[in-house]
């Protein structure tokens, strides 16, 4: 572990994700000096006594060589010890990683291994290679072949997409129409498009931390109640050893180097997992963190070109929650404001799937400003309930990437 009596000093990457505010919270708690950047002045992670300095920056989906030049000024100027990239700036940031490099560490692997696993089409082919499990997957590229592919019930997903965009559950006719209309009038048929045979299971997250090829950190956690979207509202940690083996398989061909996640699919039929999704970067980390597995530290670690020695395996049955997500979700299923109340009622007790949890993403108690957009996504849901699904589509900002700032990135003039 990092000596928290020598502080580092960390620029993170963004502060609009859950993932990158969970990330604020550890650095915040080990006495590292944080400092965020986003293109967004009022991010989740502005209102957190961890953060000594915000920087507003342009926008990685409107403007990635302005937002590259930002940062590498920045660099530049002041001294960080790591650049942590919290979400998509990734992909960027393996793509400029000789501007990057030399100014401060930097965990990530070569950029083709990024790009691999970065587009869902990519990484289905790989795990066809190495022979790793997932369900049943045809790639298309128009609307007539997507049809012929369908088998209900199915998911269609867009090859690029983050924080569920670009995602359809089809169980009939009537939700292949819509998918394809918004397929369609998007022009994402101009790219590849997914479709799996929807598989019934239990759905979890599995994350690592890998050093030059070598898995030397792992947690993996399972969905109890999902908030709005799809997204863990709450969590329990659990052991998954065949997992971590796919994990370990995906790190060695790829040579990866740094954070690296994957979705995973519990069959009710089956014992065997199956890999879903892939997300080169750490994903919520504050479960891990507090089942005893620090992959943020780990992650700092390697960004400084350490070879840190391999983690025990985090503790399983550890429950914590996302308070703003469980209110979300709560509010986005047609919940009223009664419904909103009661939940409010059980995460404040405790009572209910919330015994035993801790909150991960707004811990007030440790970090007493994060109860500022606690507070006023609960005064929002009690106002008009309805509002939920709009409040979280308020994360899809100009943090994240989009085909066209994508294909900038790839350009080859763009360096």
């Amino acid at each position: 572990m990092i000596n928290a009596r020598q502080p580092l000093r960390v620029l993170v990457s963004e502060g609009s994700s859950t993932s990158g505010r969970e990330a604020v919270t550890i650095l915040g708690l080990a006495g590292h000096h944080v400092e965020v950047c986003d293109p967004s002045r009022w991010c989740l992670a502005r209102t957190s006594r961890f953060v000594r300095k915000f920087h507003h920056c342009p926008g990685l989906r409107t403007d990635p060589a302005g937002f590259l030049r930002f940062i590498a000024r920045l660099l530049a100027s002041q001294h960080f010890d790591v650049l942590l990239p919290t979400h998509e700036q990734g992909f960027l940031f393996a793509r400029a990683a000789q501007q990057l490099t030399s100014r401060a560490g930097l965990a990530l692997p070569e950029f083709t291994a990024y790009r691999t696993v970065h587009s869902k089409a990519g990484f289905s082919r790989l795990l066809d290679r190495l022979g790793l499990p997932q369900p049943p997957t045809r790639i298309v590229t128009s609307a007539d072949a997507l049809r012929e592919a369908v088998r209900f019930p199915s998911v269609v997903k867009t090859a690029i997409g983050t924080a569920s965009r670009g995602i359809w559950f089809v169980r009939d006719s009537s939700d292949l129409n819509l998918a394809l209309y918004d397929l369609e009038s998007s022009g994402d048929f101009a790219g590849e498009v997914l479709v799996q045979d929807l598989v019934t299971g239990t759905t979890e997250k599995a994350q690592s931390v890998f050093c030059r090829g070598a898995l030397v950190g792992f947690h993996a956690y399972r969905q109890v109640a999902a908030g709005v979207g799809g997204g863990e509202a709450i969590k329990d940690s659990v052991s998954r050893p065949a997992v971590r083996a796919y994990l370990e398989t995906i790190g060695a061909r790829l040579g990866w180097h740094g954070a690296l996640s994957v979705d995973v699919i519990m069959p009710l039929d089956s014992a065997t997992p199956l890999l879903i999704d892939c997300n080169p970067r750490l994903v919520e980390p504050v479960n891990a963190y507090r089942a005893g597995t620090d992959l943020v530290d780990l992650l700092l670690q390697v960004s400084r070109g350490e070879t840190p020695a391999p983690l025990a395996e985090s503790r399983a049955g550890v429950r914590t929650h996302l308070a703003m997500q469980a209110l979300l979700g709560t509010a986005s299923r047609d919940g009223t404001r009664r419904d909103v109340i009661r939940e409010c009622v059980r995460i404040a007790a405790g009572e209910g799937a919330y015994r035993g949890s801790s909150e991960e993403l707004t811990p007030v108690r440790l970090d007493w400003l994060s109860a500022v957009p606690l507070a006023i996504t609960a005064a929002l849901l009690l106002a008009s309930p309805q509002i939920a699904t709009r409040l979280a589509r308020g994360g899809f900002g100009a943090h994240l990437l989009d085909r066209a700032s994508i294909k900038a990135i790839e350009s080859e003039d763009f360096c």
